[in-house]
């Protein structure tokens, strides 16, 4: 589990757990299949689909020198019906 740095919790990233569509942070050198069969193995469920974009660099001033910070992915990974991922599990009754 590399790749995968943390899980994003923001307004819209809750809205999509509503879709079975979960929000992550991973490394920029990961591809797809791997982070596909990160998820797979590790939490033990079926992706249907996985969407990912670069998220803008944002710049950080050091005294005159301008620097950035470190390039980063975020993957949505959509799930299939019935699968969840544990952390964000909810009780049934």
């Amino acid at each position: 589990m590399d790749g995968i740095k943390y899980v994003v919790v923001t307004d819209k990233s809750i809205r999509l757990m509503v879709k079975n569509q979960y929000t992550s942070t991973v490394e920029p050198g990961s591809t797809r299949t791997e982070i596909k069969h990160w998820v797979k193995l590790f939490f033990i469920v079926k992706v249907i689909a996985m969407n990912g974009h670069r998220l803008p660099r944002k710049g950080r001033r050091m005294g005159p020198i301008m620097g950035h910070t470190m390039h980063y992915m975020r993957m949505i990974i959509t799930l299939q019906l019935g699968y969840s991922i544990p952390p964000f599990r909810t009780k049934r009754t």
